[in-house]
């Protein structure tokens, strides 16, 4: 009976700290999945490693770097497989020769943290509101795309840190052939047609978030014609839970820089869990003032303007 097992991974653990960092790079940009990066953030005594050295494990096992190997690594890499289940990071404390029986006679203090890839945002259209929008949402952590098939605009100093790429919606198949379940895509092409053909195109893409500029009545029209299309070739509706049409939040703007706001407030709230409320708590802080002063008295009602008399 022959072996089936899988092969194991390399251990890179001779890696100077350039190749770890290119390791953590390619991770952020994508490359190479998730990964858990363990930190030398403490040593006493005779240890291993240094302060600052560091190891990455990736989720496919692959190990790049060394905490100083032998108990205390398998300690840390334990920690590392557990932060990348549930997510969380945590410090991996050891007393080097009580805990883990090593001759060193020191302690160490490992730091472990959950590196995931950038969030990717693709943008069809590069007019006025995608040049507003791919600033703010690289600042927000948006690894950022931008898709169209004028160059003239993709050439726009707005999409100097973004990705650019010549392609017009008809040609979406090659040009977001790896789109993914994490993925945010924002249509703001330059017509009604190109915007609808982009949306029928992608609904039944994966994505986390899929979003389509235009007014509400704009919105009925499109997508009216979209489903009645998918019921006429018999097809299920597909799922819209995470489309949004209009694109971006209530917040009164009409202006690019200001839909660009907007725009990227509702993105963060749907990467994030947000509920997009307002989180002043001043109101909530003068009631309890007023009762911790006067415990007798009626605390004002939620809304209400706290000093206001009652004449």
């Amino acid at each position: 009976m022959h072996d089936v097992s899988p092969p194991p991974k390399p251990l890179r653990g001779g890696a100077h700290a350039l190749e770890v960092a290119r390791e953590l790079v390619a991770v952020l940009e994508g490359r190479h999945g998730r990964a858990a990066l363990a930190t030398v953030v403490g040593r006493q005594g005779s240890a291993p490693q240094i302060l600052g050295a560091r190891l990455l494990l990736h989720d496919d096992g692959e190990i790049v770097g060394t905490v100083g190997g032998g108990a205390i690594e398998a300690e840390v890499l334990a920690g590392c497989r557990q932060a990348l289940r549930d997510g969380k990071p945590r410090r991996v404390d050891a007393q080097l020769v009580r805990d883990l029986a090593m001759c060193c006679g020191g302690s160490m203090e490992v730091f472990v943290e959950v590196v995931e890839p950038q969030v990717r945002l693709f943008l069809l259209g590069a007019g006025h509101v995608a040049q507003a929008l791919a600033p703010v949402a690289a600042a927000a952590g948006f690894a950022v795309h931008v898709l169209d098939d004028r160059d003239e605009l993709l050439g726009s100093p707005a999409f100097a840190g973004a990705r650019t790429s010549s392609y017009d919606v008809d040609e979406l198949s090659a040009a977001l052939p790896d789109l993914g379940d994490g993925d945010y895509v924002v249509i703001t092409t330059r017509d009604h047609a190109r915007d609808e053909q982009a949306l029928a195109h992608l609904l039944r893409r994966p994505h986390r978030y899929l979003g389509m500029i235009g007014s509400r009545r704009k919105v009925h029209a499109v997508l009216g014609r979209i489903l009645r299309r998918e019921l006429q070739l018999g097809r299920a509706l597909p799922d819209l839970s995470r489309v949004r049409a209009p694109i971006g939040l209530a917040l009164g703007g009409r202006t690019p820089g200001e839909i660009a706001v907007s725009v990227a407030a509702e993105l963060l709230a749907q990467r994030h869990g947000g509920r997009a409320e307002p989180m002043s708590v001043v109101d909530d802080a003068v009631r309890r003032l007023l009762v911790e002063l006067d415990p007798g008295r009626e605390p004002p009602a939620a809304g209400r303007d706290p000093g206001a008399g009652e004449g």
